[in-house]
């Protein structure tokens, strides 16, 4: 009988199944309030409220009771129903939303063919007749209430790639709403919303902020800091829309940045903010910093830190488990990276795009943009600019060398709102290293561990995993060295930055080799510092570790370009490499504002940035989601997480086995096993389970069985090209 169609099977203990009825309503009630926060609340509900329609036929109810007993699948597909459904109402490329909740978004040409297959099959008909019994209210009275920007041909025609967003920001609110409501039944338990808004948290971030400052060490260059902060606090009462915060390394960016955040959200009524940084090290580093200002030991946690990047999309579709342990960023403040950020952008898989809702009406602060690579920028810039005009954002970027993104065409219209209006006194203030220059002849990585070791204090960085560990050994041939790389657990990786920053602090004999995850927003203050050849902005990021409280005259930054190493550099730099050698040298030092400047607009033009970018904008409007997916890869989608032997084994162990299991709460386990994460390049890691180095837990998550170095972590050679990660 209709009234006694089932969503899902029994969970553990009593036995109760998921009615239909509640599960789409549910899942309506979810959808309907993330959608109210860019005015599509109304057509966010609807979506949800027929999202499993196709359930109702009889075929798929005793498929459900049969995958009951059996543990397998119930093999009925249901998704063609509700796709119908929205499609006969006039919802056009909106039934994508409905036939990808589980697969992923379809192209436009995917979701045609579907629905002639769905217009003839009995199935269809069925099912709505049969939820329409007891869900009357999916059989729509009139016309659904759209975003007014979506009525306005005008509106439409100045951004044509906002239809592509609010598909996506619908898709995210009803898997988001889907997997909650699910995720409920089976837990018996709804998951708490959070109490708290960013717009809260302007009074204790800015008296923990006073307690920190009181205890820190005093610097000479305190003053500037507190003058960025004061200009960041005072930018935040304006509109929402596009910021930018160019501030030099060592000025406190990132408390200015968290400090012009959560005062705008409060300013503008914004409900969260999400930090998005490139490397999993300043994740690492800012959640510390942010968790030292906000969170609180009697209360719930404010800050969210996500950067494990564990593909929850792949593998069995039934996973249910799998999928609904996906991160969907359901917390006031957020710190994750950029490759977490704009796959949630630009993906097509519900798993990594159910938290995309959760960037409208958010402050989202991208800093250190200038690593965002060249190629995307222009759909990454559109979306930002999408973003803020269509969907009640605020984008900040922050970084010390920013690049001119208003020269790129979805930025040229669009004003973008200076925090620091004189930047240039502000960079003169702060110029604290000279650079020296060893490029010519070429060193060996031989003869540079030797000039590192003859420093008391030193920091070397390189362009490679394999060029770090190579350094790391040579100069341990003269005296002991710590070592930082991706190669090394989250918690490893902690431990080694608190062992430095104490030894720096008091003033003990301490030589580091790096990859460049250190250079950017890591808070470090070296006398000296090595860096291997690299584009100007990753150069003058190395320089924020030397002398950065400004207690030396100048610190010295010796820039090298090794003979036997940074190989395959120029492969992955390109013309940022070409622009740097055109550009700097003895002649001009990486920290000339006006040189950096015109290094970026040759960069972009070497790099043909405009076209570069072109097929994803194409594709965007073509609705083609598989294709933008496939073609909008950043570096790190070639890495996979590894879960390694460093810390409390038992607990770990324990994680794997929760996880292996497929029971419900792993999204909480997922959370856990975050100290014991270092990456692999994908094909590297692919050899490893194969010669029983490794072995596969979840998604594309590995478990390490191999050998671990006390201080270099995993160590594998690897001839992939994108042997260059960090």
């Amino acid at each position: 009988m209709a009234e006694h169609l089932l969503a899902h099977s029994a969970r553990d203990g009593d036995g109760l199944r998921h009615g239909l009825a509640d599960h789409l309503r549910g899942t309506a009630w979810r959808a309907g309030a993330f959608g109210e926060i860019f005015g599509a609340g109304p057509l966010a509900a609807h979506c949800g409220l027929v999202h499993d329609v196709g359930k109702g036929s009889c075929e798929w109810q005793r498929g459900l009771i049969r995958a009951e007993s059996s543990g397998g699948p119930v093999g009925v597909p249901h998704k063609h129903a509700g796709t119908w459904l929205l499609d006969q109402q006039g919802l056009g490329i909106l039934a994508a939303v409905v036939f990808g909740h589980h697969g992923g978004l379809p192209s436009r040409a995917r979701l045609r063919a579907e629905l002639q297959f769905a217009d003839d099959h009995p199935l269809v008909a069925e099912a709505i007749q049969r939820v329409g019994e007891i869900v009357p209210e999916i059989h729509l009275p009139g016309p659904i209430a759209l975003p007014g920007w979506l009525t306005e041909p005008e509106a439409v025609a100045a951004d044509p790639y906002a239809l592509d967003l609010l598909v996506r920001m619908v898709y995210s609110t009803v898997v988001d709403a889907d997997f909650l409501d699910t995720e409920a039944h089976f837990a018996a338990a709804a998951r708490a919303v959070h109490p708290l808004s960013a717009a809260d948290l302007v009074d204790r971030y800015e008296r923990r902020r006073a307690e920190l400052l009181s205890d820190a060490n005093p610097s000479p260059v305190d003053g500037l800091r507190q003058e960025v902060y004061e200009q960041a606090v005072a930018a935040a009462g304006g509109p929402r829309g596009i910021y930018r915060l160019p501030a030099p390394t060592g000025s406190g960016k990132t408390l200015a940045a968290g400090g012009f955040a959560v005062h705008h959200a409060r300013a503008r009524g914004l409900r969260r903010v999400v930090v998005a940084v490139p490397f999993m090290s300043i994740t690492e580093q800012n959640a510390d910093v942010y968790r030292q200002l906000l969170d609180r030991d009697d209360e719930e946690p404010v800050v969210l830190e996500h950067h494990s990047g564990i593909d929850l999309d792949g593998g069995d579709a039934n996973a249910r488990w799998q999928r609904l342990a996906a991160e969907n960023w359901d917390a006031p403040f957020v710190v994750t990276t950029t490759i977490r950020l704009f796959e949630s952008l630009f993906s097509n898989k519900p798993a990594a795009m159910r938290r995309v809702h959760r960037l409208a009406g958010a402050v989202i602060v991208l800093d250190e943009v200038q690593a965002l690579p060249d190629r995307l920028l222009v759909p990454i810039t559109s979306a930002l600019r999408t973003l803020t005009e269509r969907f009640g954002s605020t984008v900040l970027l922050a970084s010390a060398t920013q690049p001119p993104f208003e020269v790129l065409t979805p930025l040229q219209a669009t004003p973008i709102h200076e925090v620091v209006a004189e930047p240039k006194p502000l960079y003169k203030a702060l110029n604290r290293v000279r650079y020296e220059w060893r490029l010519d002849p070429k060193p060996t990585l031989a003869q540079i561990a030797h000039g590192v070791a003859e420093q008391p204090q030193a920091l070397a960085v390189v362009n490679t995993t394999k060029d770090a560990n190579r350094l790391h050994q040579l100069v341990e041939q003269h005296r002991s060295a710590l070592h930082l790389s991706t190669r090394m657990a989250a918690a490893h990786r902690r431990a080694a930055l608190v062992e430095i920053k104490r030894l720096l602090k008091e003033l003990e004999p301490v030589l580091v080799v790096s990859t460049q995850l250190v250079e950017a927003g890591v808070d470090l203050d070296f006398p000296v510092g090595f860096r291997a050849v690299a584009p100007a902005d990753s150069m003058q990021q190395a320089a924020g570790r030397v002398n950065r409280g400004g207690r030396l005259p100048y610190g010295r930054v010796i820039v090298f370009d090794p003979e036997d190493g940074n190989k395959g550099v120029q492969s992955l730099y390109g013309a940022a490499l070409e622009a740097t050698r055109d550009r700097f040298g003895p002649h001009c030092a990486p920290d000339d504002l006006d040189a950096l400047e015109g290094y970026y607009r040759a960069r972009f033009d070497f790099h043909n940035v405009e076209q570069a970018g072109q097929e994803i904008q194409t594709e965007r409007q073509a609705h083609d989601f598989p294709r933008v997916a496939e073609l909008f890869r950043m570096i790190d989608e070639w890495t996979v997480p590894v879960a390694v032997p460093y810390g409390d084994v038992e607990e770990l162990q324990r994680i794997l086995v929760h996880l292996r299991s497929g029971y419900p709460g792993a999204g909480a386990q997922l959370r856990a096993l975050r100290p014991y994460l270092a990456t692999l390049p994908r094909g590297a890691a692919a050899r490893a389970v194969a010669e029983g180095l490794a072995a596969p837990i979840v998604g594309d998550l590995i478990e390490w069985l191999g050998d671990y170095h006390p201080q270099r972590g995993i160590e594998i050679t690897s001839p992939d090209p994108q042997e260059l990660v960090f």
